[in-house]
């Protein structure tokens, strides 16, 4: 399972990127503190399974990377509730870790242009692999690799809430105004860590949000444009 996911077909430009979406330029990194980019634990590699109602596959996790060994229950409530994507369109996955939701995007849509960002280079190396073992295509990059001009369609992310208030807004400021005119984001939240107080914020930053269900102290937000 640490074979390397075939690349998509357009270059951004950077000698180290190659997405299928015609977008280019930079996105700042921001939050270094809460991530290891290069975490040096020993390694531990285990399996896990993901059955859900239309699709099962497994998928491999390792130390350093978060939610080793399992599937955590956030992330399961989203795979499981979450409205299903679209065919086509441009998705990401913030903070993909081992990729069970970017696995889960590119396995229901084929047609996808499916992003996982993460700046651990050890979960990159984890989705990359996972995804050439289920025969999914997704594009794996580091946060400065994402480019600055791109357009999304479609956010799912179990967010790290624990970079701390301030940074966490400021990343969903950076990703969210992607968003195209049609676009959702997706976000499972638990509520002891903060999921109303966010819940309101951005609503306070003008976006329509609706909670999509609630499960063992997680809240599943869809957060979009308003209607002009």
């Amino acid at each position: 399972m640490s074979v390397i996911g075939a690349a998509s077909d357009f270059r951004t430009g950077s000698p180290k990127v190659r997405i299928s979406c015609a977008i280019r330029g930079r996105l700042p990194f921001i939050a270094a503190h809460y991530f290891d980019e290069a975490p040096d634990a020993a390694r531990d590699p285990q399996t896990v399974e993901v059955l859900l109602a239309d699709l099962a596959f497994t998928f491999q996790t390792d130390r350093g990377v978060f939610s080793h060994g399992h599937l955590d229950s956030g992330t399961a409530f989203l795979l499981q509730q979450a409205p299903l994507p679209p065919e086509s369109g441009t998705f990401v996955d913030i903070g993909c870790g081992a990729g069970p939701i970017a696995l889960t995007l590119a396995l229901r849509s084929p047609g996808a242009c499916v992003v996982a960002v993460d700046p651990n280079a050890r979960a990159r190396e984890l989705t990359s692999g996972n995804a050439a073992t289920n025969g999914a295509t997704i594009t794996t990059l580091h946060p400065d690799d994402v480019p600055s001009d791109m357009t999304v369609d479609l956010i799912w992310s179990n967010p790290p809430i624990r970079i701390g208030k301030a940074a966490l807004h400021d990343l969903l400021k950076q990703w969210l105004p992607r968003l195209s005119d049609n676009g959702l984001a997706v976000f499972v939240v638990n509520r002891h860590l903060g999921a109303d107080s966010l819940h309101r914020w951005l609503e306070n930053e003008g976006w329509l949000v609706n909670r999509l269900g609630s499960r063992a102290g997680f809240r599943l937000l869809a957060v979009q444009r308003k209607p002009i």
